[in-house]
């Protein structure tokens, strides 16, 4: 292929509900969409960076700058391009995985459509349809909470993630463990919230017989994940720490982890997310594929990749209604627990004009 052009699309949707995590309040999603066109077909690529460096150190604004100014004009410079290019291309450029996620799933979703396959069948999926789980936020009190919870297993989701920090806790699961019982599949995520200091507290949550518990310290402190690990029975996963492959092999090495999340945005692309479930599977780790609150672009290609045989617990693979009452595609709707992977060339779908048009509050065309 030939890189002929790239828009960049900003967009803003406000959430259903405001969503709380230990690092901030989000009530609605700025966010940057590629369309990248080649001379065979055009590709969508959705970036899932946070409108503010919170989450990790990159943001929207950061993101359309080096896409802007690095990442497409080395790629304009390639005599012929496909997706497994993008990556070496850009390896001279320090960080910024975020934005060449984007990048990297605009073009496979151009390459894939102009020859007729399906992303799914690309990265090795072998299920149709995937088991999904629903991250809910910190909320004002337990009674709310507890009215959450019960509205998305009524609305048929597999398991349940609750957002937890210091003074929100221990408190709050034993609350959903009490009125939902031992059956349910519940973990919790931290983002970054403790310190291996906190370990004695954390080992409270042991009793309530959790699935996991998601990134409790700092994003580079394996040694304190791997000495965490050792004091609590609830296994540990690890999902801002790991960036790319290696990380998730040291990270296995180290036994600082039982369990890995992959989110394509922060390990800079769904090749190096197939990459990190090999190297897990490899190793008999479970994965399982983290949410970003993505439009229904990512949401597709995220199934896709929650379809291979390493995810073996339910992910952040939401319904479109969890976040937004309208999605920018034809919506994705939970049925039994589980989402249907698509079928179609590339990730499978494409924005709906009117519903795109809507949220867009800016465009830049950058030809090539």
């Amino acid at each position: 292929m030939k890189l002929t052009g790239v828009e960049l699309r900003r967009i803003t949707m406000p959430l259903v509900a405001p969503f709380r995590t230990s690092f901030g309040t989000q009530t609605s999603r700025d966010a940057l969409l590629l369309r990248v066109v080649t001379g065979n077909a055009e590709g969508w690529g959705e970036c899932v960076a946070m409108s503010d460096p919170l989450y990790s150190s990159e943001y929207v604004d950061a993101a359309a700058d080096v896409l802007r100014r690095y990442f497409i004009p080395t790629l304009a410079a390639a005599d012929r391009l496909d997706a497994h290019a993008v990556a070496p291309a850009l390896a001279k450029f320090r960080g910024h995985r975020m934005a060449k996620a984007a990048l990297e799933m605009g073009v496979l979703d151009a390459e894939l459509r102009a020859e007729g396959r399906p992303l799914s069948r690309e990265l090795g999926a072998v299920r149709e349809r995937v088991p999904c789980g629903v991250s809910v936020g910190i909320m004002s009190s337990i009674p709310e909470l507890l009215d959450a919870v019960a509205g998305y297993l009524d609305a048929g989701y597999a398991r349940i993630k609750l957002k937890i920090e210091p003074g929100w806790d221990v408190a709050p699961v034993a609350a959903v463990r009490e009125r939902f019982g031992d059956e349910l599949l519940l973990q919790v995520d931290a983002n970054t919230a403790y310190t291996v200091g906190d370990a004695r507290h954390l080992a409270l949550l042991d009793p309530f017989d959790l699935l996991l518990i998601e990134q409790p310290l700092d994003e580079e402190d394996l040694l304190g994940h791997a000495e965490l690990a050792r004091q609590i029975r609830t296994p540990v996963c690890l999902d801002e720490s790991i960036t790319s492959a290696r990380t998730a092999a040291d990270a296995i090495r180290l036994q600082a982890c039982a369990i890995v999340n992959v989110k394509p945005g922060r390990v800079g692309g769904y090749l190096e997310a197939r990459r990190i479930h090999d190297v897990c599977v490899a190793h008999g780790v479970p994965v399982w594929c983290g949410g970003m609150l993505e439009t229904g672009l990512g949401r597709a290609a995220n199934l896709a990749l929650a379809a291979l045989p390493g995810f073996t617990l339910p992910g952040d693979t939401s319904g479109s209604d969890r976040y937004y009452r309208t999605d920018i595609t034809t919506p994705f709707v939970v049925r039994e627990g589980q989402l249907d992977v698509p079928t179609g060339p590339g990730i499978g779908v494409e924005p709906l004009a009117a519903e795109l048009a809507a949220v867009t509050t800016s465009t830049e065309w950058l030809p090539l």
